[in-house]
């Protein structure tokens, strides 16, 4: 079956969508993965409070790339809300958590209690990134489809658990720490913007190791990472700005430009995510039983006039989601301050 340019048009907005919350929502898990690094109390505080206002806003990001996945390809969301159901349960409780760590935390003095919402805080954001980057490496490994389009088999937590996924989630934590350092390096000062400096140099490190790990592990075990790219020439273009992009990142630090260093980094998550569609085109869902049983773009796709309906829905409202977003991030500008309603 050929693809359509309405599937495709809906194949690339979800990598849109995808990659806007990946860089929106990554630095938001990136400081939960920094906070147990902070010395005392008010720089735990700062930390939180440098993305309390944009948190929530952030993750509608994903919402709206779960709604999508599941009007424009609904062969796909089932099947594997289906067989994963237990992984997605505990993201969503990882979310959830993170959530009310932030609103609790600060709602009694008591050490202890401070204490084990500042645990919960690290712990749920760690376990987020690490889940988001095991279904990414399990989306290239690929999953027991069967050729009805359902799972084999209820697919287990432990079973998700390969060596590929397992690197690729220890890579989304060391990008999304690196993404969230950047980003409390623009928010802060004093002391903690100080040590928050060597916070960076040393996530860039662990990144730039896991980002070659899994780049050789991907082309030596999984042949399907690099097809297209053998296929089509042109896609070496976003993966060589991909690497003069992460090259950028230490030398926008070097040189002292926070801003500059953040839209860097946000560009080296945008180019993965769109290194990953394009890794996996034209299939949503690849079997490991059967090359025959891929969940593809057009078997997994709505019907034409229900992929054009929602096209016009969606230019017409992703102008005000893209609006909404641009003013919170501007008003909410500027250093952190701490106010005594503060989180």
């Amino acid at each position: 079956m050929e693809t359509t340019t309405l599937q495709l048009f809906w194949y690339v907005l979800l990598g849109v969508l995808l990659a806007g919350y990946a860089i929106l929502d990554g630095f938001d898990l990136g400081v939960g993965i920094l906070h147990p690094l902070a010395r005392d109390d008010r720089e735990r505080r700062v930390m939180m409070n440098s993305i309390g206002p944009l948190w929530d806003g952030n993750e509608v990001w994903l919402v709206v790339f779960g709604g999508a996945l599941f009007a424009a390809f609904p062969k796909a969301y089932a099947a594997a809300f289906s067989g994963l159901y237990l992984a997605f349960m505990l993201l969503l409780f990882c979310l959830i958590f993170r959530g009310v760590s932030m609103e609790f935390r600060s709602k009694r003095p008591e050490r202890l209690w401070r204490r084990f919402w500042d645990i919960a805080f690290c712990a749920a954001s760690t376990l987020a990134t690490f889940l988001f980057g095991v279904a990414v490496g399990n989306s290239m490994h690929g999953l027991p489809l069967g050729p009805d389009g359902d799972f084999v088999t209820s697919v287990a937590l432990v079973q998700m658990l390969h060596p590929f996924p397992v690197c690729v989630g220890l890579f989304a934590i060391t990008a999304f720490a690196l993404h969230g350092a950047i980003y409390l390096n623009m928010k802060t000062e004093g002391e903690l913007h100080r040590r928050i400096r060597r916070w960076m140099w040393t996530c860039f490190w662990l990144f730039l190791i896991m980002y070659v790990l899994v780049t050789v592990y991907a082309i030596l075990t999984i042949p399907r990472a690099t097809a297209n790219f053998r296929h089509h020439p042109w896609t070496w273009i976003i993966l060589i700005l991909n690497m003069l992009a992460i090259a950028n990142i230490p030398r926008a630090l070097y040189l002292d430009r926070p801003l500059r260093a953040f839209l860097t980094s946000a560009c080296v998550i945008a180019a993965f995510t769109f290194l990953f569609g394009l890794a996996l085109y034209p299939n949503l869902i690849v079997s490991s039983i059967s090359p025959e049983n891929d969940l593809t773009i057009p078997s997994a796709a709505s019907t034409e006039k229900t992929l054009g309906i929602m096209a016009i829905i969606a230019f017409l409202g992703m102008p005000f989601v893209l609006s909404y977003t641009a003013v919170i991030y501007w008003v909410f500008r500027g250093k952190v301050v701490l106010h005594d309603d503060s989180y």
